[in-house]
């Protein structure tokens, strides 16, 4: 088995979820490549895209451009314009299946699952090709229903009704999981991973290790209002805290906090990194949008969680689900978020109930679990199986 994972360089969820994938195939000797879909047009339409994507998302037009697409009845004559849209570079992704002599494709982005459906719709995707599309945030998205792939992989069995319910097909759902890395299910102990933070970010400054540390991440792209949450906290806690604040890819962002806080020895703002899994280890609580991404490697590492303002749409459901199944508190209110967070400092039972539901609602083998579909086209159902309701 040779394995293609095709994502989108639009935000940063869909690269992780394709990384983890990708790191657990190589592990257990599945070759594995990792392509941007829309880098087949070209590598600059790429990131004129990301760009696109980043300023829709700000200004909230990424739910109009969404529900567009889901608005449009799909016939003969009328097709959505995200399916039309990923038309575009069909032959050019299908002459890569060919080439690279893949036997099966996963997308954790929808773009390419549609471009896959078109490509298996006009009859030139190669005999026994797999396809699998896995959907990385917790809610029935509403273009699934027209795909044509072997498998849909969703985040919770919870959400097996509400995707039929918008016309997905039973037969297809799978309950895995929402793919993270091994590093996510790891757990070092709080000390030793303060210390190696400590050494590994000291150019923003002396972290002490002995007081509480409040992580917040702002996405990959530094979305939110961090210096308003940073203010309420130094405003309830003084100097009784560690703030560390991961900015990701915005500078502007990571350069702004430099200035505002640059004198308090408390704040720490990091740009972008890949050892989030350390820093959630290393943390009391964590602040964070409700990426289904991030949002699963924070529960995966049971970390005290709360979620801050989410992008509208697919983030404002992740919030909801997780509010719901007692898996994070939720409130874009920032002095309701620091109130939380002392709580979930100083109250146990409070911590440890909340801790609880994310190890109920969250599934250590997914990858695993896609890999065995791929190969077999059978899983076992049992291992995503909820513990409690």
């Amino acid at each position: 088995m040779k394995t293609l994972i095709l994502s989108c360089d639009m935000g940063g969820g869909h690269n992780s979820a394709a990384k983890a994938l990708a790191q657990w195939g190589e592990r257990n000797g599945i070759p594995c490549e990792i392509a941007d879909t829309l880098s087949f047009i070209s590598t600059d339409f790429s990131r004129t895209m990301s760009d696109l994507y980043i300023f829709t998302t700000k200004s909230n037009l990424i739910k109009v451009i969404y529900k567009t697409g889901e608005i449009v009845p799909r016939s003969r004559r009328v097709k959505s314009p995200v399916y039309v849209a990923n038309k575009i570079y069909c032959k050019r992704l299908c002459d890569y299946i060919l080439e690279g002599g893949f036997t099966s494709v996963i997308c954790t982005h929808v773009f390419p699952a549609e471009a896959m459906t078109a490509l298996r719709r006009a009859g030139l995707l190669p005999s026994g090709l797999r396809t699998v599309f896995v959907q990385t945030d917790y809610d029935a998205l509403t273009l699934m229903k027209d795909l044509e792939v072997d498998a849909i992989v969703i985040p919770h069995p919870h959400l097996i009704e509400e995707c039929v319910a918008i016309g997905a097909r039973r037969d297809l759902l799978h309950p895995f999981g929402i793919p993270v890395s091994e590093e996510c299910w790891k757990h070092v102990e709080k000390s030793a991973a303060r210390e190696e933070c400590a050494a590994l970010f000291s150019g923003s400054g002396h972290i002490g290790i002995s007081a509480g540390w409040y992580l917040i991440m702002s996405g990959s792209m530094g979305f939110g209002k961090t210096g308003e949450l940073i203010r309420t906290i130094l405003d309830a806690e003084g100097r009784g805290v560690e703030i560390l604040a991961v900015c990701g890819s915005n500078t502007k962002l990571r350069n702004r906090l430099c200035k505002d806080f640059g004198e308090n020895a408390n704040v720490h703002p990091i740009g972008f990194t890949d050892r989030v899994p350390l820093l959630m280890d290393a943390c009391d609580v964590l602040f964070t949008k409700p990426g289904g991404l991030s949002s699963t490697e924070a529960a995966a590492k049971r970390i005290p969680l709360i979620h801050t303002a989410p992008i509208p749409g697919c983030e404002t459901d992740n919030a909801r689900f997780f509010h719901y199944h007692g898996m994070s508190y939720s409130t874009t209110d920032t002095a309701q978020q620091v109130a939380i967070a002392r709580r979930l400092c100083t109250d146990t039972a409070f911590r440890d109930s909340m801790t609880a539901a994310q190890a109920s609602n969250t599934f250590p083998d997914t990858c695993g679990q896609i890999f065995t579909l791929l190969a077999s086209g059978k899983a076992d159902s049992t291992i995503c199986s909820v513990k409690n309701d």
